[in-house]
């Protein structure tokens, strides 16, 4: 099937897609917050995703100056702590490091080991470099290459950043494929020319009726049966 679309290259969204966010954040949390019930814990997820997303969109509009995913967790996990009326400097250090031990998703460690025995494989976030680092090394993910938006200093939908995955890739756009569980995230890809493939996640950002990506699966193994030949 590879010759019959024409892709060369698959590059895969990680935060969300290969990995549990909400969940390995909502851990985090909970270990240093341990009074703390399900409720409250869900609560402070949610201040820490809202400054996150926030702080990102400000960069985007230039109304803030570039500052990676270490920075910006280190203000949402403050944040959390003055909430949850955590002072204990080494807690709040680790819970600001909570995206290094993502959970990956019971698919993914096979799903781009299949993949990768057919394609170039790359990793493309909007984490840090240092973050990817330790976040791969606990999930167990591998990768041909690992690409982080800090490289350009941008975050993901801006087109800079796609184009980093496309330069790396070294095929024009439509030979390269874009997969994510996040529809803003394949929109961004699309409008660069890059084929694009939503997968679904139960914390993903699913697509609206005007959405009209290349392919659509239920998860990450249906993908890999789609494109790969046994």
């Amino acid at each position: 099937m590879s010759r019959v679309i024409d892709i060369e290259v698959v590059v895969f969204d990680v935060l969300g897609t290969l990995v549990d966010e909400p969940r390995g954040l909502r851990t985090a949390i909970a270990d240093a917050v341990p009074a703390s019930t399900g409720a409250s814990v869900d609560e402070l997820l949610i201040t820490w995703q809202r400054h996150v997303e926030l702080e990102q969109q400000r960069i985007g509009q230039g109304e803030r100056t570039y500052a990676n995913t270490e920075i910006i967790d280190r203000e949402a996990a403050e944040r959390v702590s003055d909430l949850a009326g955590l002072g204990d400097p080494v807690v709040i250090a680790r819970l600001a490091t909570a995206a290094e031990r993502l959970p990956a998703w019971p698919d993914s460690v096979a799903g781009l080991n299949r993949l990768a025995q057919q394609f170039a494989v790359i990793g493309l976030s909007n984490a840090s470099r240092s973050t990817l680092l330790r976040l791969n090394t606990t999930a167990g993910l591998r990768w041909h290459q690992i690409l982080s938006a800090e490289t350009v200093e941008a975050y993901k939908p801006a087109p800079e950043v796609y184009q980093l995955a496309i330069d790396t890739a070294g095929y024009p756009p439509e030979r390269v494929l874009m997969v994510a569980a996040h529809a803003w995230d394949l929109r961004g890809a699309q409008a660069s020319g890059m084929r694009t493939a939503y997968v679904q996640r139960p914390v993903g950002d699913p697509p609206t009726g005007s959405d009209a990506f290349d392919w659509q699966f239920d998860g990450l193994d249906e993908l890999v049966d789609a494109f790969t030949t046994r």
